[in-house]
């Protein structure tokens, strides 16, 4: 489920790069169809949520 999720937030990412001129439309293209990205990113929102679970757990909130 986050591969998915996680190609979806690059390509819309990208794109606010690209509409804001910070990058080229090729160097885009590039990055939002490679699939090391997604996984580096899907891995990042991974660790991101675990985080947040691990901080709950240590201060007691409701998991």
């Amino acid at each position: 489920m986050i591969g998915p999720i996680s190609r979806i937030l690059l390509r819309y990412v990208v794109g606010y790069l690209v509409i804001r001129a910070l990058i080229p439309q090729d160097i885009a293209d590039q990055i939002a169809n490679d699939p090391d990205i997604a996984a580096a990113i899907g891995f990042a929102i991974a660790a991101v949520v675990e985080g947040f679970y691990a901080l709950a757990k240590k201060r007691g909130w409701r998991t």
